[in-house]
């Protein structure tokens, strides 16, 4: 994790390897053939275009840079007035027009873009607007995200060559100019940026993780040291224990692996909390789609299946790490599935923990049914929402694309909360219905209810599955984070290619907002 400071130095006299400039789009200059992008320099360049005479913005323009978001432009520093050898200009888009305040995500994502182009270095300078304690945390959260790699599994073969093993290596340092360090908010609001990071960080190493790495035995051992550091109560059910509480769905789905599941609970309650919130999360370590086995082609990133767990894991600790008064339990419902001779079959019934049964039609579908078991035995201790959080159906990826998770609710004024929650994190998400017409596709012949119906509208389906194991007048939402969750593209702003902590920071949103007393849960 990238060490974080507040400097009240100059941008210009500050020793670092860089400095990092913001540039916002401003027409353009010239005309016909010759006319080219003007840029506009944003608040905080100051310094730094002194040393270049007054003319940074016109030297950017000159190597081709526009500031369009995300863009990154590397030149040399000048011989004289500044510390560091090498500025970096990052696009902030249209935000502004080059005056504040900026957008908060368009921030984040240039102070990530910055902070990944500038892996190897021992310290950067980030002299980005800076206008307030929003600004503060928004910077601080875009570098320390963007300054991440994923090396548990390069050999030391491969670091033989020290430089290029530092050339990968995340930026080491980040000064943020402009902000200060006596300002009791801008001091709150980089603790808080460094506590989400460093779990956002947790996530992505759990969903990097390959799965002869982490299977569900490793990831409660995983959660176990986590909930030790930071004291947090930590109960585990192993497969004897799933077995004799009747967990059909979680037993139906690692039947078929040498690797027994387990169902983990762990949890944080403030002394003052008036209010509860369960998060459940899907953790299949693999999925192979068992007897209903995947293609060639989609089964290669599997490993990713937990990615709702690790977000759940990762949130209930950022929580106790900032103290949030507030009680908040994470289930993880871990589980790998396998074909083989013990594998649930398509067409067998299961009986869940809630009593009901399941026809399996698709062997494939199991995250719903991890997930049901988990519901049912978060809803036994009557907390006041539950959401869950799940890679669970590549219909809300053709719904919704690769960057936006879905929210579904059995109660609106509670949805459009996790909607608002994740707006402010700065995770793309969208509200999609529950329409009661496609129940009638979870019927079934023999059982309560088919694991999966008709194709259409299948990711609202899977949603309304769900439902069926939440009781009337408990609030309760289901996240569709298959989109966002492993990025299979380049890396793009604070998101590295892999695994990215997708919903982490909406949940920790929800629970400080819950904390406040601005969610609806009455």
């Amino acid at each position: 994790m990238s060490a974080l400071t507040l400097s009240s130095s100059s941008a210009a006299t500050l020793r670092a390897d860089a400095v990092v400039v913001g540039i916002a789009k401003s027409g353009s200059s010239g005309k016909g053939r010759a006319a080219k992008a003007a840029v506009a320099l944003a608040p905080g360049a100051e310094a730094v275009d002194k040393a270049y005479g007054g003319k940074l913005a016109a030297t950017l323009e000159t190597l081709g840079a526009s500031g369009g978001e995300g863009e990154v432009t590397k030149l040399p520093a000048p011989a004289n007035g500044l510390k560091a050898p090498l500025v970096v200009a990052v696009g902030l888009g249209d935000a502004a027009g080059g005056q504040e305040p900026y957008d908060t995500e368009v921030l984040r994502r240039a102070a990530g873009a910055a902070a990944r182009a500038l892996a190897g270095n021992k310290k950067a300078a980030f002299a980005l607007p800076v206008a307030d304690a929003e600004a503060v945390a928004a910077v601080a959260e875009g570098a320390l995200l963007g300054a991440y790699s994923f090396t548990a599994y390069r050999g030391k073969e491969n670091e033989k060559d020290s430089k290029a093993k530092d050339a990968s290596a995340p930026l080491a340092e980040i000064a943020l100019v402009g902000a200060k360090p006596r300002d009791k908010a801008h001091k709150a609001a980089v603790e808080r940026a460094l506590v989400v990071a460093e779990e956002v960080h947790r996530a992505r190493d759990l969903i990097n993780t390959p799965a002869n790495g982490l299977d569900p035995k490793t990831f409660a051992a995983e959660a176990r040291a986590a909930a030790k550091a930071f004291g947090l109560t930590f109960e585990v059910l192993d497969e004897k224990a799933l077995a004799k509480g009747g967990y059909g769905g979680i037993l139906g789905v690692g039947n078929g692996s040498a690797q027994p599941p387990r169902l983990v609970r762990i949890g944080w309650s403030h002394p003052k909390a008036k209010k509860s919130l369960a998060l459940v999360g899907k953790g299949i370590t693999y999925d192979s789609g068992g007897i209903s086995l995947k293609p060639a082609g989609h089964n290669e990133t599997m490993k990713c299946d937990m990615s709702g767990a690790a977000a759940v894991l990762s949130a209930v600790v950022a929580t106790a790490r900032l103290g949030l008064r507030a009680k908040v339990t994470g289930w993880l419902a871990l589980a790998e599935n396998m074909p083989s001779g013990s594998a649930t079959r398509p067409g067998d019934v299961l009986t869940m923990y809630s009593g009901k049964t399941v026809e399996v039609l698709n062997t494939d579908a199991e995250g719903r049914l991890v997930l049901a078991d988990a519901l049912t035995r978060a809803i036994e201790e009557e907390p006041d929402a539950i959401v869950d959080v799940a890679t669970l159906t590549g219909a809300m990826v053709l719904a919704l694309g690769n960057r936006t998770f879905g929210i579904m609710a059995n109660d609106d004024a509670f949805r459009d909360a996790l909607h608002e929650a994740a707006d402010e994190a700065g995770e793309a998400a969208w509200p999609m219905p529950l329409p009661d017409h496609l129940r009638k596709g979870l019927e079934s012949p023999v059982a309560d209810l088919a694991n999966v119906g008709e194709r259409m509208g299948s990711g609202l389906l899977a949603g309304l599955f769900l439902k069926e194991f939440v009781p009337e007048g408990t609030p309760w939402a289901h996240l569709d984070i298959a989109g966002p969750a492993f990025n299979e593209s380049g890396p793009f702003g604070y998101t590295p290619k892999g695994g990215t902590g997708s919903a982490v920071r909406t949940l920790v949103r929800l629970a400080e907002r819950t904390a406040e007393g601005d969610v609806p849960l009455d």
